[in-house]
C-alpha cells in the first residue's frame, strides 16, 4: 500500500473466529499501480482488496468490493457487513445481486456469515440501525417504503443466515413490513 499523510480512522472490532480483529473505519492511502498488483498472490490480493472496502472514496470501496463480495472466507466477511451499514446505494446493490444465493441451504457462504452475525450481535445490531438511518436521512424520496431499499433486502438476507445459524429467530431492528412510508 502507499502511503499517505493521513492516518486511518479509528478502527471498530469484531469477532471471527475467536480472534479479535481490528479493522480501520476508513483508509486514506492512494491505490496502488496494476503493475505492484501482479506479484500479490490470491491471499494477498484479497486482503489488499478488503482494505480499500474501507477507503475514504465510496467508488475505490465499491471496486474492491466487488472482487471480495462472493468470498466466504470468514475473515472477508466483516468488510463486506460493515459495506452494508454505510451510506453508497450503489454499494449495497452489488453486495444484494451477490448475496442473493444466501438462501441456498448448506453452502459456506450461507454457515460463514450466518456464523459471523451469530458471534458479533451488537455489530450486526448497529449495521441494522444504520441502514436504518441512511435510508430515512439520504434515500426516503427515492425509495417511499423502507421495504423497497436494497439495505433492507440485504438485511433480511443476514437475519436469515443468522436465524438459521442461531437456531431461533434473530432479532429485526428494522420496520415491519409497510410500516414506514411516505405515500
Amino acid at each position: 500500500m502507499k502511503t499517505s499523510q493521513l492516518k486511518p480512522a479509528e478502527p471498530f472490532s469484531v469477532n471471527v473466529q475467536g480472534q479479535l480483529l481490528a479493522i480501520p473505519t476508513r483508509l486514506y492511502n492512494d491505490e496502488p499501480s496494476a503493475d505492484a498488483l501482479e506479484s500479490l498472490s490470491p491471499r494477498q490480493l484479497t486482503i489488499l482488496h478488503c482494505l480499500y472496502t474501507r477507503h475514504h472514496d465510496g467508488r475505490v470501496r465499491q471496486r474492491h468490493l466487488e472482487c471480495i463480495v462472493d468470498s466466504a472466507e470468514p475473515w472477508v466477511i466483516p468488510y463486506v457487513v460493515q459495506l452494508v451499514g454505510e451510506y453508497v446505494v450503489e454499494i449495497l446493490v452489488v453486495i444484494r445481486k451477490a448475496l442473493s444465493d444466501l438462501d441456498m441451504p448448506g453452502t459456506a457462504l450461507r454457515a460463514a456469515y450466518g456464523q459471523f452475525i451469530v458471534d458479533n450481535p451488537s455489530f450486526f445490531a448497529r449495521t441494522q440501525r444504520r441502514v436504518v438511518s441512511y435510508w430515512s436521512c439520504y434515500y426516503r424520496l427515492n425509495y417511499t417504503s423502507f421495504q423497497g431499499y436494497p439495505g433492507c433486502t440485504v438485511l433480511e438476507f443476514l437475519r436469515a443466515v443468522a436465524s438459521d445459524r442461531a437456531g431461533y429467530p434473530w432479532p429485526r431492528l428494522t420496520p415491519p413490513a409497510g410500516r414506514i412510508s411516505l405515500a
